[in-house]
């Protein structure tokens, strides 16, 4: 059968049941082009039936490619085959399939099948022996992160540690020193914010130099004390690291520089009179979307004891979002000026189950491909400009009382 049956180019519902994987991985470059033209969808759940549903389950899919396997090309019949064994849902859709022989789904697959450079090996990533430790991490990275089996299949097999993922490494080691940095100068590793000289330092953000743009960024290089630095630091490698290792740099940057500004934006705008230490509206924003992936994916992922890391995680934010807190109304040791602002964490936590949960969906598709990721990223900038204008104009319209500058 040809694509140009009305088999092949019918609606989509009629296509979804009578394609096979033998006939669309049969098709030649021009058939290639035909489904990429066709907008083959599933149809809506409310209208899915037993007979027509636009599944097939992994059972029946996996006997096709057993019958009809050596009509395949080898590497796509591995693609296949490690979508089958990776399904967790025990049904495949027909749009995955058509992706996948289509060369949609994803740049890395098109490599792997046009080039057939690497081949993805057929038995379950678990099931690797005679790993070394460097391999033996990109698997517990893959499972953490990812929540198929043929997304981590591929990032396994072609993950090289070239670039290494130094970003949050960086971000982490320029913390420390710094607050290595005051601590002695202040004499002080805890609460070093009671200290009269912690806001005279030129990285903090206070409300009355806000006209000082680059306070709106390297505030997060400051920590209140040893306490507050240690949480955000454990939270940054932890979570930070391997979706850098995963997502690379660019991504993971993006949304950490984005958490940072918006949380020093929100507590100019809602907290007008505080200033502002710490990393937490990147780390929060890192955590977030990390955490919401993760809930949003549950069924597929297979990370060891995933429940009880997630609640080790809600705890750990807990800690140090009410440590933040607690401070904030604690009397201030230099009146009239108040503590350090906790606006900056949920300034985090809503980029990161906004813009973050879309960078991080799909590691492999490009961003500019993503119209939810330049969704957000508009209703973001659009935040950002509006919370300038507002750091411009509101404060003496509102005739807001500031604490005198450090």
């Amino acid at each position: 059968m040809e694509t140009s049956s009305p088999r092949m180019t019918a609606g989509p519902r009629e296509a979804q049941v009578n394609c096979s994987p033998a006939v669309a991985a049969n098709a030649e470059g021009e058939e290639i082009e035909v489904l990429e033209s066709t907008d083959v969808l599933p149809v809506a759940p409310e209208d899915y039936d037993p007979e027509n549903s636009g599944f097939i389950s992994t059972e029946r899919f996996r006997d096709l490619l057993a019958a009809h396997g050596s009509e395949l090309d080898p590497h796509k019949l591995e693609v296949l085959l490690a979508l089958t064994n990776g399904n967790a849902d025990g049904k495949i859709c027909y749009q995955d399939f058509v992706n996948l022989m289509s060369n949609k789904r994803s740049n890395s697959f098109r490599r792997a099948i046009l080039q057939g450079s690497r081949q993805l090996k057929g038995c379950s990533l678990r099931d690797e022996v005679g790993l070394g430790l460097s391999q033996r991490l990109v698997r517990h990275v893959a499972y953490e992160t990812l929540p198929r089996e043929v997304d981590r299949k591929w990032y396994f097999d072609s993950y090289t540690y070239c670039p290494p993922p130094l970003l949050i490494l960086a971000i982490t080691i320029a913390e420390v020193a710094v607050f290595m940095y005051y601590g002695f100068q202040l004499d002080r590793l805890v609460l070093q914010v009671s200290s009269p000289s912690f806001l005279k330092s030129p990285l903090p953000y206070h409300p009355q130099l806000r006209a000082q743009a680059w306070r709106y960024l390297s505030y997060s290089f400051m920590h209140t004390g040893i306490e507050h630095l240690s949480l955000n630091m454990a939270m940054q490698l932890l979570v930070g690291v391997p979706l850098e290792m995963v997502h690379g740099a660019l991504r993971i940057g993006l949304v950490y520089v984005c958490g940072v500004l918006a949380g020093s934006l929100a507590v100019s705008v809602t907290d007008m009179t505080a200033p502002v230490v710490g990393s937490s509206g990147g780390v929060y924003a890192l955590v977030s979307a990390h955490l919401a992936n993760v809930v949003m994916n549950w069924s597929g992922m297979k990370c060891q004891f995933k429940l009880f890391r997630m609640a080790m995680a809600l705890v750990c934010m807990s800690v140090e979002f009410g440590r933040a807190v607690w401070l904030r109304f604690y009397p201030p040791a230099f009146p009239p000026c108040p503590n350090p602002s906790f606006v900056a964490h949920l300034g985090g936590v809503v980029v990161g189950l906004t813009l973050g949960v879309v960078v991080l969906q799909n590691y492999e598709q490009r961003l500019q491909e993503q119209s939810l990721f330049w969704i957000f990223f508009c209703v973001y900038t659009l935040f950002v400009l509006c919370a300038v204008f507002w750091n411009i104009f509101a404060y003496s319209l509102l005739d807001v009382r500031l604490p005198p500058p450090p």
